[in-house]
């Protein structure tokens, strides 16, 4: 795997070098060094576990054939598209969110002289994916099937952050309106769409399938990205900071987390009241009642109760595809996420 990541690596530093000589635009010696500045502190630096999983996912659909040079090129290139994707979301989603950091450092509209330009620097991060698709893609014969991925992929996401920040509009708490079903409509668009279903879709294409062949593998995928993100809520709460990376916030940012749906699911009216009046506040001592309910309303043992029927629905879709290629695709994405701790 570190053989794979280094390669990976490789063909980041290939396509930078390559935009930043892009003939469309003259680039000055300033802006050049803007732009790699901006690449090298926002692209690389998470897990890349979306990108990584464009190649595992090949792989696998290659029923263990050894990929080709080119081959190998591709499947970064594309896995590097998600990353800058992600990275796009993630600039701007930071200044939405006026966040502090981001992957342990400061988020880049933090940066000094940076500020608001980092608008603009998440519109440039967008616009380098067709760059990149059109310079290595241009003449594969799915390449109108990748842009489409692409752009409808980022259609649903920006849709889902929308309803994410409309629900949580300041001066407009209403605990009311969170269920099941918005939760299950945030986590879907805002991210079980490019996190989970495009890095198959991808490998999908250059493998020669036509993706409307292949609608019962984005309904899995999408299912276990929901999955993802209740886990993801879970620890939130429940998870260790030194484990997980970050301090959870989700509570008094007055998130739709899948913990607060369920407590209002579970709770009396007294625990009601309890809830409404100290979710969404940013004061520890408030804080800390909210946690002190949701232990009480168990949500530990609901979560865990959740997290085996999840699986093993899951896993019993999952089996019966016809494909055993694409099972192992998607139980490889199940493996990786199952009872993680972070």
């Amino acid at each position: 795997m570190s053989d794979i990541r280094s390669k990976f690596l490789e063909v980041y530093s290939v396509l930078k070098s390559e935009l930043l000589n892009d003939p469309a635009f003259e680039f000055s010696h300033d802006s050049r060094q803007w732009v790699e500045r901006m690449l090298d502190y926002n692209v690389p630096g998470g897990k890349l576990n979306r990108g990584l999983s464009v190649i595992d996912s090949y792989k696998l659909l290659k029923e263990g054939k050894e990929l080709t040079n080119d081959e190998v090129f591709l499947t970064c290139a594309l896995g590097w598209c998600i990353e800058w994707l992600q990275a796009y979301f993630l600039v701007l989603d930071d200044i939405m969110d006026n966040s502090v950091t981001r992957r342990g450092q400061p988020c880049w509209f933090r940066q000094p002289k940076v500020g608001m330009i980092a608008v603009n620097d998440g519109l440039i991060l967008r616009n380098h994916i067709p760059r990149i698709l059109k310079k290595h893609f241009r003449e594969k014969p799915y390449y109108v099937d990748l842009l489409d991925l692409f752009n409808e992929v980022e259609f649903q996401t920006t849709s889902g952050q929308m309803i994410d920040l409309i629900t949580t509009l300041v001066g407009e708490k209403d605990l009311s309106k969170y269920s099941l079903t918005l939760h299950r409509r945030i986590v879907q668009y805002k991210t079980a769409y490019y996190s989970f279903y495009l890095p198959v879709a991808c490998a999908l294409l250059m493998a020669g399938e036509i993706l409307e062949n292949h609608i019962i593998v984005k309904d899995i995928l999408v299912e276990m990205g929901t999955y993802f993100q209740v886990q993801d809520d879970y620890l939130d709460c429940f998870g260790h900071p030194e484990v997980i990376g970050k301090v959870g916030t989700d509570i008094e940012d007055f998130k739709c987390s899948w913990l607060v749906v369920k407590a209002l699911e579970r709770c009396n009216e007294e625990q009601k009241k309890l809830l409404y009046e100290n979710y969404g506040k940013a004061d520890q001592a408030r804080v800390e009642k909210v946690k002190e309910l949701y232990k009480v309303l168990d949500l530990q043992g609901v979560f865990v109760e959740y997290e085996k029927e999840t699986y093993e629905r899951l896993l019993n879709s999952i089996e019966t595809h016809p494909s055993k290629a694409v099972q192992a695709v998607l139980k490889s994405f199940l493996s990786k996420i199952y009872k993680r701790q972070k």
